[in-house]
């Protein structure tokens, strides 16, 4: 489970051998959500409001380098680390 960003105590992950629609999987403190690549919808599990607010920001801002990351994990790849959310 490569572990791509890290900010603000909010890991974000991809998983190797994980199911479509392309998503990250976002783990702050006791809580867990898998965030949708394209439009940001949670699509399991719960984030606080704040944190889910951070996670947005820096999605819309990483757009292309999460498709990137999600393509390169399905191939087998590590996936590259992407900038934080500063």
């Amino acid at each position: 489970m490569p572990i791509i960003a890290v900010f603000f105590g909010i890991v974000v992950r991809v998983f190797h051998d994980d199911h479509e629609p392309p998503h990250i999987h976002v783990e702050y403190a006791e809580h867990r959500a898998i965030v949708e690549i394209r439009t940001g919808r949670v699509m399991a599990g719960r984030l606080p409001k704040r944190v889910g607010r951070l996670v947005e920001e820096w999605r819309r801002a990483n757009a292309r380098a999460l498709r990137r990351a999600w393509n390169e994990a399905r191939s087998g790849r590590l996936p590259r680390r992407i900038r934080p959310l500063e």
